[in-house]
């Protein structure tokens, strides 16, 4: 996946092992009304982390499992941390994408990644 097609700013990738991203929240990302981020920016940011650790032209999400577990407000700074967790099939891969606000979980996701290429096996 090109760089500048990943929702936030990576800051470190292991492909095929793990990878992190920074995403500052802005007005551009918030409801007017409350300051409240919008669930689509999270989503996207941890979707295009699980994307972007793959080691494969063609990585496509094929199956998501995600939970928001507290609201991001305005001026935070939502950092995602995607670690693969290894081949379900032949041309899936699970990730698991944690996102924080400082220490606190406000995303966590379940990314089965579909693959063109041969698996890697993590144990």
């Amino acid at each position: 996946m090109p760089i500048d097609e990943v929702i936030g700013e990576i800051i470190d990738i292991e492909l095929d092992q793990s990878a992190i991203s920074i995403f500052d929240v802005t007005n551009e990302h918030v409801f007017k009304r409350n300051h409240i981020a919008r669930g689509h920016h999270l989503f996207a940011q941890a979707n295009s982390l699980a994307v972007a650790v793959i080691n494969d032209e063609l990585a496509l999400t094929a199956k998501a499992n995600i939970r928001f577990t507290r609201q991001v407000k305005l001026g935070e700074r939502v950092v995602a941390k995607a670690k693969v967790k290894g081949s379900q099939e032949k041309d899936r891969t699970l990730v698991d994408v944690n996102s924080y606000v400082g220490n606190e979980l406000v995303f966590s996701g379940e990314f089965i990644m579909y693959r063109s290429n041969k698996q890697v096996k993590i144990d």
